[in-house]
């Protein structure tokens, strides 16, 4: 038996990590200018100035800048429907560090003092399942938040309401449809296409990047039980053997005889440029690019069965914000379809919102390729399964 992960169960998604640059303290950003000394200010227009200021809440995010370009789009929208709400942007770049904001909110938990500042957190499903543990997120419901009716359902019991999935994405198959005119639909399709086409195929080092590491992962778990994907149990690497053996024998059919790119753009960078003619790529990046006319118009992308891993990227409210009505009108507008619009033309990524609540066009967009994913959930494994790659596959 596997030991599973307590709290609810997962479906589908990555996940992403956040760092800060603050220190802690609850900033009060509701209290007016002190009036200057001997002033005349009385005390009652001095209250009337504090009530009419707007309420600040404090955003923590992290990614590369795409991220902070939609935040920077989004945020003025809000405000402007919204005046009596200011949403501060605490921007994290990408790779600058995973732990420390969560470490803030519960360090402030635990000493008394409230969230430490943070109102509104943003990362990905295995940040979710940890402040379910520590007791740090804020229960969500659609009194709170009406737009959350346009979520379905089944994603919100997932995460026992306890996050806001705002946009998702998955890896998928992304190939020349010049060279490739029937993809592989299953997993043991894409080793066989792969032995029968040498050298035009490539994933990435697993550690660099998680198209690669989804390729790895749904090979290890192929023949494992479902559940196995949302386990931590160190008892499940012995059953990894096969699933490594076989990314050992791939590996003289694969780009330059076993040569894997750094990161997620070096694949596509071979797709581009026709050395490869299929790779696992990531949904955003391949829609994006080829919107930019940065791939070629002939790449086309399609999941397989069963699929690799993708899900939501979430927005979690710590439970001991003092803000938390202002945060429910910020997270109710990211839910609306004109703010998901937005996201979809900055992102690239799937709605959060069901599709049948956007444009038509944006639904037959997604169509192939918004379905079918899956969220492995294995927690230090992964580390675990990196390790085991390089000693076994990239060493050889």
């Amino acid at each position: 038996m596997f030991r599973m992960k307590k709290g609810f169960t997962v479906l589908s998604a990555l996940a992403l990590s956040f760092g800060i640059l603050a220190g802690c303290g609850t900033a009060n950003n509701n209290s007016a200018d002190s009036a200057a000394a001997g002033g005349s200010e009385s005390p009652a227009a001095s209250n009337s100035a504090s009530s009419s200021a707007p309420v600040e809440i404090q955003f923590y995010f992290t990614g590369s800048q795409n991220v902070k370009n939609l935040w920077d789009q989004l945020t003025p929208m809000f405000e402007e429907k919204n005046p009596d709400v200011k949403v501060k942007l605490v921007y994290i770049p990408s790779g600058t560090g995973a732990q420390p904001t969560y470490d803030r909110i519960l360090a402030a938990k635990q000493a008394g003092k409230g969230s430490g500042g943070i109102d509104l957190y943003e990362d990905g499903l295995p940040v979710v399942t940890q402040g379910q543990k520590d007791d740090l997120w804020d229960t969500l419901s659609t009194s709170s938040v009406p737009n959350l009716a346009k979520v379905d359902a089944k994603t919100m019991q997932d995460v026992a309401n306890l996050a806001v999935p705002y946009r998702s994405s998955a890896v998928v198959l992304a190939y020349n449809s010049e060279k490739v005119t029937q993809p592989p639909r299953t997993l043991d399709e894409v080793f066989d296409w792969i032995k029968k086409h040498p050298e035009r195929f490539a994933y990435n080092d697993p550690s660099t990047g998680g198209s690669g590491s989804s390729f790895v992962t749904t090979t290890l778990y192929k023949d494992l039980p479902e559940e196995a994907i949302h386990s931590d149990d160190p008892a499940i690497m012995k059953d990894w053997d096969k699933g490594f053996a076989t990314l050992k024998e791939l590996g003289p059919y694969l780009y330059g005889k076993g040569i894997y790119p750094k990161k997620n753009q070096g694949t596509l960078d071979l797709l581009t440029s026709g050395e490869v003619d299929m790779i696992p790529a990531w949904s955003d990046m391949v829609l994006e690019q080829l919107d930019k006319g940065q791939l070629p118009a002939t790449t086309k992308m399609q999941q397989i069965t069963p699929g690799f891993n993708g899900g939501p990227t979430y927005l979690m409210v710590p439970k001991l914000s003092e803000k938390k009505e202002a945060v429910y009108k910020f997270l109710d507008f990211v839910l609306s379809p004109e703010a998901q619009a937005v996201m979809v033309k900055t992102m690239h990524g799937f709605p959060g919102i069901q599709l049948t609540n956007m444009p038509q066009d944006i639904q037959d967009s997604f169509k192939g390729v918004s379905e079918g994913f899956r969220n492995f959930n294995v927690g230090e494994l992964s580390k675990e399964i990196n390790k085991r790659w390089q000693s076994d596959v990239a060493a050889q």
